[in-house]
């Protein structure tokens, strides 16, 4: 993995933070649950992406890599650099890659909103849900406009409004344990941060792309084999949102969480609906 000091935007400090920390580490250890939990959502994203056996691919916020080995798969004659603020999540990547024998993908660990990558160096940049937690979209796209060549193509997967997410709407009602919980402000970064297409569509126009395309996907998203098993990984995924309850309303949140899961078992798993946009602008 490359170790260059690692170069962080200043509003970018806090995700930075909780991306190599505690929050990273989460994903890091559950990286194929994590990775069946969005798996609907990764044919269309690489189909919109079009990528090419020489193509040369960006994977922005990449995680534990597995749409950039996606993406190294069909680039067989080209490149992929996969880019994360987790150095945990990007060694699992790194280990992930070497295993499948993938020599054409590497990793770094950078803040895509400054890092200096070369001019017009990509053809594609993809990102699967990692565009979202940028403090300043339009610097952050505006750089990698600036990395991909005249005409070059990205492709965003991110999140449709919590109202059109039922996995979000019932974990976080059962965890507030009555609490009215507060919002962040629009446009904070975020899972949801750009779930209004039209300040989707602003932040990339204003960042130097064309007008872009916006398109709604649904997929169910599986949280585990059976109730149990899902329950072990959503309450290790929102534990932070029980950290100030006492341990009796602990105990009903977690309760509640255990009665949405157990009526969301399917034989194919404990499913929630979910809905996305995919994103795709070109660089003039």
């Amino acid at each position: 993995m490359t170790t260059r000091t690692l170069r962080v935007d200043r509003s970018n400090a806090e995700q930075a933070r909780a991306w190599d920390g505690e929050e990273g580490a989460y994903w890091a250890a559950h990286a194929d649950r994590f990775d069946r939990a969005v798996r609907g959502y990764e044919a269309p994203l690489l189909d919109a992406a079009a990528i090419g056996p020489g193509d040369r691919v960006l994977d922005i916020g990449c995680g534990t890599g597995e749409s950039a080995r996606d993406a190294a798969r069909l680039a067989v004659g080209g490149s992929v650099l996969g880019v994360d603020l987790s150095g945990q999540m990007l060694r699992v990547a790194w280990g992930r890659a070497l295993g499948e024998g993938l020599g054409n993908i590497a990793f770094e660990r950078a803040d895509a909103q400054t890092h200096p990558f070369p001019d017009a160096r990509f053809d594609i940049a993809v990102s699967r849900n990692g565009a979202v937690f940028f403090a300043d979209p339009v610097a952050a796209f505006r750089n990698i406009a600036r990395a991909l060549r005249p005409g070059g193509r990205l492709v965003l997967l991110v999140w449709q409004p919590p109202s059109r997410n039922e996995w979000f709407l019932a974990f976080t009602a059962a965890l507030a344990a009555g609490r009215v919980l507060p919002e962040p402000p629009p446009g904070a970064p975020g899972p949801f941060s750009l779930a209004d297409p039209e300040r989707a569509r602003a932040c990339l126009m204003a960042a130097g792309f064309g007008v872009p395309r916006v398109e709604g996907l649904s997929a169910p998203m599986c949280f585990g084999s059976d109730p149990e098993d899902a329950y072990r990984f959503v309450s290790g995924m929102f534990d932070r949102m029980l950290g100030d309850l006492g341990a009796g309303e602990r105990n009903r949140a977690l309760a509640r969480l255990r009665a949405s899961l157990a009526a969301h078992g399917t034989p194919d798993g404990v499913l929630y609906d979910s809905a996305a946009w995919l994103v795709t602008a070109l660089r003039p």
